[in-house]
């Protein structure tokens, strides 16, 4: 993940999901995962940041509670607890 202010005032995320031989249809569920982690945890206490989730290889096989942990460790570490 990597982070960086931005001038909008608005919190916002990108994502990147490679290929990594995955299917369009594996790809865009990891994709709604991620967004939906970000909505739900993030996005309320993250400051006018620009957001980047690069998805690893284990991504596509992990489960949302796994998924999930990763970015809260990310939050917790950055943010603060919360």
């Amino acid at each position: 993940m990597i982070w960086m202010e931005n001038p909008t005032g608005q919190p916002r995320m990108g994502l990147v999901v490679p290929k990594f031989q995955a299917s369009a249809v594996a790809r865009n569920r990891l994709r709604r995962r991620l967004r939906e982690i970000w909505r739900r945890e993030v996005q309320q206490r993250q400051p006018s940041w620009d957001l980047v989730i690069r998805a690893r290889r284990e991504a596509y096989s992990a489960s949302f509670e796994a998924l999930q942990g990763q970015v809260l460790s990310w939050r917790e570490t950055v943010l603060g607890a919360g």
